[in-house]
Parts: structure tokens; sequence; C-alpha cells
């Protein structure tokens, strides 16, 4: 009989893997973790060891957690990542919200988005820039972004008014959710309400890495753009309504436009 070589999987003792509500992967390890299968996970996490993400492997996740290091050499887009140190290897690309990590370490070829350390420090500087946040659909571009709020923030003492924007009845209250919430983790549904906006802010990064898609068509770019606009504020009817015929607009398609549909469609109950 002909002998074959297949690959070898290893599940250690002390490993969990689960899957959550939403379709998402969680993988917890007492050991080194090495991704080489491109996914969407919820946690990936080493209790005491490192992650690693191959060459050529894209992974999109909630949360890293690693006791030693996280080596990115593929592409990874994450809300969080914490570990001791946060490497980027050569030709890596990042797309990380909040890190909270001692070193960060990157290639010369490496490119990595985001960053912020907390998610207070996340939540005062959009505060910050919310005039410039709420213009972008309006504005977005290639270049574009960068040259205006660079502009704005330029000039010192309080922005003034936009001159794009006339002087007509004050815009309605926005209707996004606090992305910290200190002193209510003990209200109900506050567990089920953390999770959503988990789930919609890794939607709003990889959206927003999309925009920056060279072969991304005019019509593409302005569904994008609207699905931007309400997974910014929180608009979940208007999602259940429209994002299966906005994402069908943008052509070509990506894994990550995929990933979203999923996503939502599981956030939302759709089919």
């Amino acid at each position: 009989m002909e002998e074959k070589n297949y690959p070898t999987m290893i599940i250690p003792n002390g490993t969990e893997i689960t899957v959550n509500e939403q379709g998402q992967l969680s993988i917890r390890t007492p050991g080194n973790l090495v991704i080489q299968n491109a996914g969407q996970y919820s946690i990936i996490e080493s209790i005491s060891g490192s992650v690693r993400i191959d060459p050529d492997v894209k992974v999109e996740a909630v949360s890293i957690q690693a006791a030693d290091s996280c080596f990115v050499a593929g592409e990874l887009t994450a809300w969080r990542v914490k570990a001791r140190t946060i490497t980027l290897e050569k030709g890596a690309q990042a797309n990380i919200m909040l890190q909270e990590s001692e070193g960060l370490e990157l290639d010369r070829n490496a490119r990595l988005v985001g960053n912020f350390a907390s998610e207070k420090e996340l939540y005062l500087t959009l505060g910050r820039f919310s005039r410039q946040l709420r213009q972008l659909p309006d504005v977005l571009s290639p270049g574009a972004v960068a040259e205006r709020i660079d502009s704005r923030s330029a000039a010192p003492g309080p922005p003034g008014p936009s001159p794009a924007a006339p002087a007509a009845a004050p815009a309605a209250a926005p209707r996004e959710e606090p992305i910290i919430s200190p002193d209510g983790e003990d209200e109900p549904g506050f567990a089920e309400r953390q999770n959503r906006q988990e789930i919609l802010s890794l939607v709003r990064v990889i959206l927003e890495r999309e925009l920056g898609r060279a072969s991304l068509g005019e019509a593409g770019r302005g569904a994008v753009e609207r699905l931007l606009e309400m997974v910014r504020s929180n608009d979940l009817e208007g999602l259940g309504s429209s994002y299966s015929y906005l994402l069908s607009q943008i052509e070509p398609s990506s894994d990550g436009l995929d990933n979203v549909r999923d996503m939502l469609r599981r956030l939302l109950g759709t089919t």
C-alpha cells in the first residue's frame, strides 16, 4: 500500500476551541499557537506562550492575547492585541485598533494601521476629531482624508464652522453607543451590548481598510461609505434592511467583504 504523507494536527491538553453565536471561532491554548489557515476568529489566546500568524495568511479577530509575543508575518485585522511584544515581520500588514504591549517591533517593510494604547485613548482621540470623522464620507478619496484632517487640526483653538456645511438645523444627536462603559458592567444586557459593539468595531475596521483598495470603483466606494456611516452610528435597523444590497454593489468583492457579510448576517439574524 502506497504510503501517504498528510499534515498532522495536534491539539494539546487544555486547549479550548469554541464557536460563538456570530459563527466566530475562539482558540485558547496553554502553549505556543501558530496560525497557518486564514479565517475569522473571535478570540485567539496563548495562555503561557506566543501567537504567530504565518506568511500569506489573512486573519481577522476581535481579540488576540499572548503571554509572551504576537508575531505577524501575514495580514492581521484585529480590534485588540495584548502581548508582551508585538512583532511585524517583513511584508506583514496589521490593522490593530487597540494594542496592549510593552514593546512594538516593525520591519521596515511592514505596515501598521491603528495602534491605540487603550479604549480610553481611542475614545478621546476620536472625540477630539469628531467633526472630521462626521465629514469623512463626503471627502473620502486617495489622499483627501489626510489633507483635510491636517489642515483643520493645524489651526490653534477650537475649530470654526465648516465651509462645506451649510448653516441649517442642528444635526440629530449621534446614536453611537459609548466605546467604554466603566460604571455599567453590571447592568442587564451589558455583555450582549459589549459583544455587539466589538463585532461592529471589527466590521468598521475592515470597511475602512476596504476604502483604501485601489481596485474599488466609484459605485463600490459609495456603498462602502454608506455602510460605514450606518456602522459608526450603530444603525442596526438601516443595516438590516440594506447591507446585503450595498455589499452586492461593491465590485470587485474581497474576502474581507465576505467576512463583513457573514458577521452582519449573524449579528442581525438575517439570511
